[in-house]
Formats: structure tokens, sequence, C-alpha cells
């Protein structure tokens, strides 16, 4: 790493960005070292996405100033960003399906030979020379249609490198990777860094952070809160500082005896996804699905919820069998299920928040096959006071509104059903440190009101904190099931490998 009194690469000097009455960014400073992964957390609002809005060109900044070596940059434009050498590869990529991934790298700079024609053997070699210099094997021939998330992510790499871009900021780049996907991105990172540019990155995922990143700037209600070396904090640290106040119990599980037996899973069977998955949940009862990423416990729960076919097995609640692959007669047992992608599957995010927050009661909010428009707005505004969102007017899109708050409204609208079994899957995948401790403070006030939960986590301290039980699955098994004194993270690591007997 460079030098803390050397000239930085990229500086951001007392930035300000407001919109109307909200400051959204409000004197912000920190620095950016040739060399360096650098970290950006905070809760969801604290002003990170406007931080990279600005240096991406898309906002410009009120006052302040954004530096490169020293020198003050005017970012009007996403084209002045790139020119400047600052690319932001994001969450979900955007790149041109029917094109092919050369094509996509050099979009607009293609070369040329003989009569101006695009000579594609020249940008074929061109991208294979990026692809080498990353570490990674991609064909510059083959279309981008169907590359997965993390392919596509390496393709924005090295657009970014085509054009010797030197500050990469990577936006949430691993919310939707698996574990070896990850460490891929990771390599490729620390390949940058080495060769001398600086990596801004942003995630809620303290592990990550702590694992690739030299230093961390945290912000808070839109202000610059700290700058310090990674081996100078603890997880601990960073999250009092978030958070602004001491988070002493991110996993607030109250002590429930269980009741009896509401859902009860039987043999269940889907050929080449899920083989004899039996398990049951009482009353006031968090179990957990836990395993590695392809395990098979969402394709699991979607078959429960009656989204998915069976080939074989059955579903009771309250012991009278559920009709197979119908959601409409789960959600008349009593079932609701909120679903790991809340963008695609639990909003529609050009709907206002009061509609997505009543969907699932429309038909009991209606007069005479009328929709009650003062009614809607009133079963929304209970709910959404419920659960704590933070939102401007009720008729704004949901799409508005953070990660933390658009999950709010996936729990609101099901919560609205009074359901007997709550399934959730991944309920705190992309929101920040404080909305995750009031999602798992709700998961707990649920079971202790007698409502039987299932939790899908790929986070195991959200998992050994908040679960009675946890079901270990492994290749579409399950492998173990562990009572909370039981379940650490050497016994789960152990079943969710395939592993069999016990962890020494």
């Amino acid at each position: 790493m460079a030098r803390d009194d050397a000239v930085p690469l990229l500086a951001v000097r007392d930035v300000t960005k407001s919109f109307g009455a909200v400051a959204a960014v409000d004197g912000v400073s920190f620095a950016l070292h040739g060399g360096e992964a650098h970290a950006l957390v905070g809760e969801n609002g604290a002003g990170k996405s406007t931080i990279v809005k600005m240096l991406a060109g898309v906002h410009r900044p009120d006052s302040g100033v954004i530096e490169m070596d020293g020198t003050p940059l005017a970012l009007g434009s996403p084209a002045d960003a790139r020119a400047a050498g600052i690319a932001i590869i994001y969450q979900e990529p955007t790149l041109f399906p029917d094109l092919s991934v050369a094509e996509n790298i050099f979009m607009g700079r293609q070369p040329v030979g003989r009569l101006r024609r695009i000579d594609k053997a020249v940008m074929k070699a061109e991208a294979e020379k990026l692809f080498d210099r990353l570490g990674v094997h991609l064909d510059p021939d083959r279309p981008a249609r169907g590359l997965s998330i993390a392919d596509q992510q390496l393709v924005e790499i090295a657009k970014a490198l085509s054009v010797d871009a030197r500050v990469l900021v990577m936006d949430e780049p691993t919310a939707a990777l698996s574990g070896v996907e990850v460490e891929r991105l990771f390599a490729v990172a620390r390949t940058l860094c080495a060769h001398g540019a600086a990596v801004l990155f942003i995630s809620h995922r303290f592990n990550e952070v702590f694992s690739l990143c030299e230093r961390i700037t945290v912000m808070r209600d839109g202000r610059w809160v700290s700058t310090d070396p990674t081996a100078d904090l603890t997880v601990d640290q960073v999250v009092r500082r978030m958070v602004g106040r001491d988070v002493s119990a991110l996993f607030p599980k109250e002590e429930v005896e269980p009741g009896e037996v509401v859902l009860d899973v039987r043999g269940l069977t889907r050929h080449g996804v899920f083989s004899d998955v039996t398990f049951s949940v009482r009353r006031g009862e968090i179990v957990a699905l836990a395993g590695l990423v392809g395990a098979g416990r969402s394709e699991v729960v979607r078959a429960v919820f009656g989204i998915d076919r069976l080939d074989a097995g059955e579903v009771y609640v309250d012991g009278v069998r559920l009709h197979a692959g119908s959601p409409a007669a789960a959600m008349a047992a009593g079932l609701a299920l909120v679903p790991e992608d809340r963008r695609q599957q639990g909003l529609v995010m050009e709907l206002s928040i009061e509609r997505n927050a009543t969907l699932t009661r429309l038909g009991a909010l209606a007069r005479a096959g009328l929709l009650s428009g003062r009614g809607e707005r009133r079963a929304a505004r209970e709910w959404t006071r419920k659960l704590q969102v933070k939102y401007g007017l009720l008729a704004d899109a949901v799409g508005t509104l953070s990660g933390g708050n658009q999950q709010k409204v996936v729990l609101a609208k099901w919560l609205a059903t009074e359901p007997k079994v709550l399934i959730v899957d991944e309920p705190t995948r992309g929101i920040d440190v404080g909305t995750k401790a009031e999602v798992h403070r709700l998961m707990s006030q649920l079971a202790g009101q007698g409502m039987a939960v299932v939790m899908v986590s790929s986070e195991l301290p959200e998992v050994l904190g908040m679960a009675d039980r946890v079901l270990v699955m492994h290749e579409g098994r399950v492998t173990a099931e562990l009572g909370r004194a039981e379940a650490n993270e050497e016994t789960v690591m152990f079943a969710a490998t395939g592993q069999n007997g016990t962890a020494a």
C-alpha cells in the first residue's frame, strides 16, 4: 500500500450533495492510494450510492472536489469518468446479450483494419490478453447471453482495463456470487492492485471487507465517520461506527418453548434437485436450512410453497395435507414465502409502496369487486408503521426505497396475511447491519407470538444466532439436524460439505 503521506491516486475532498432539502452527502472526504483495496461501508441511506454516482459522473457535487493525482476533475457525465480512468463495476452488469464477450469489451472502440472494417481477429486477441492479465479464462467469441453474474463482472473489469482505468469502484459486487466466484473476483482485484490500480469496495459483508481491504472508511447519515487501517479495527468497532450506537445483539433471539407441529414435510423429492427431504417445524420455533450454494435449500422451500413441482412427498399444515403445486392453496393454509430475490420475485418495482404492501390482500380489501384506495392506504400505513419502513409517500414507487426498506415491504406484504408459517429465503441479503438487527428482532418476536419460521440463509452467523434447529443440506439431501446447543461453524460446515459422522 502507498504511504498515507503520498499524493493519493484519487481523493474525495469535502464533497456535498443534496436532493431538495435532504443532504445525501455532507462534507465527506477520503482518499484512495494506488495499489490498495479500500472499503466504503455504512448503512443503507448512509450516502455510499451517492458517492458512487458522483465518481461515475452521474451526479455533480454541490460543493467540494474530486481529484485524480492531485488535479481536480470535472465529472459531468459517465464518459468524463471513463476518460479520467474511473470504472464502476455494479452488482448486476448491463451487457449487450446478443453480442460476443469481445464485442462488449470494445463496444464503440472496435479496432478497424482495411476499408475501415472491424478487425475481429485483433479484437479477439486483445480480449484474450486482457483475460490473461486478469488470470481468468473466458471465450471472447461466446455471446454474453447466458453468462453468470460473476463472468459478466469479469467482462466489465476487462472493459475497464481496455481503457486503462486506474480506479475501480465495486458496488456490492459479491451479492449474487457463490463462494468460489467471490474468491476469483478477489484474486482479480488483488491482481489489479498489484499493477498499481486502486479498488473502492462497497459491501455489507464484513468477512469480505476484512479479507480484501487494507483500509476502511465508514459513513453514517451522509457524513464521514472514520478512515482507518483494517488491521486496527474489529467488526464490532465498525458496526458501532456505522449505526451510531452499540449493537449489543445483532441476533436478539428470544427463548421460546416450542408448541405443537404446524408444518410437517415428508419425503419431498424432485429428481436431480433434492431427494427425500423430511422435517417439521413447531409453533414458536425458528428452523434454519443451511448449506453451500447449490445445496437445494431455496428449491425445497419453493416446492413447499407450491411454486415448483414435486416428483414425490407430502406437505402437511396443522395435520391437513396441502395440495401440491398450488401457491394459492399454500396461502389459504397459512403459509407465507419471502423469496430470495426481492426485486424480481418479491416486489413489483414500478408499483407504489402501498400497492406492493397490500398485494396479498387485494381481495380482502375490495368491496363489491372494487378496490378501496382508502382501505389500501390504511392497511399499508399500518404495516409499514409496524415494520418502521422509511419512505417519503406511500404513493412513491417501491423502487425508490433502500434495499433494507424494500425487504421490510416484502415482509409487510406477507405478514398482513397473518400466516401460521413464515418462510424467509435469505432474509437479510444486501441490507445493512442496522436493518439486519431489526429483521432479526422481528423474526424473534413473531416466533415468540407462536409463529413457525423457516429460514434459508447463506450467512452462518445468522443461522447460528437465530435458529432453534439447523437442518444442513448437501447436494439436495439433509445431511444433519443440529440443535441450537450443538450447532457451530464446525459442525454445520462439516455436514454442508457432505462429510459423514461428526466433526472432530
